[in-house]
């Protein structure tokens, strides 16, 4: 059997639809990929070798461009390699924060790419106040009161 261009289209239309469900951002570019494969078998009759691999090819050059360009520092904004950076910021409380119960502190600049982050206090602080960065526990910042 030979694949063809509408097998192409309609596979990469279905995995355009298919990064609906998984929001990954990356199965769109494998349709977008298979897109290009179908225009391209719409035009000249290659082989089902060279249309997987015009496939793989255009695919994996378009999710390494999107993460080279419009991702470049993806890898860098995870708040675990970044505890220097943030310890000692100044911040607003959003939420109530109270020991084993989660609040939210805004920051007037963003800090990693967000202005508004999930923190955890050794004691109850009310939304309104102002709190200054302690330590970063996993994906939470540690928040106590900021002294005036």
């Amino acid at each position: 059997m030979e694949i063809e261009w509408w097998h192409w289209a309609v596979g990469g239309l279905a995995l355009i639809v298919a990064e609906l469900v998984v929001p990954a951002f990356v199965v769109i570019w494998f349709g977008l990929g298979a897109l290009v494969v179908a225009a391209v078998v719409a035009l000249a009759a290659i082989g089902t070798t060279a249309q997987l691999a015009l496939w793989l090819v255009v695919s994996v050059a378009m999710v390494a461009g999107w993460f080279k360009v419009f991702k470049p520092n993806m890898h860098k904004t995870r708040i675990g390699m970044a505890d220097a950076n943030v310890v000692g910021e100044v911040g607003m409380l959003v939420r109530n924060v109270a020991p084993f119960e989660k609040g939210q502190v805004r920051f007037q600049k963003p800090i990693l790419g967000a202005d508004v982050w999930e923190c955890i206090a050794d004691e109850a602080i009310k939304s309104g106040e102002r709190v200054r960065v302690l330590d970063v526990e996993g994906s939470f910042l540690k928040v106590g009161r900021a002294e005036a």
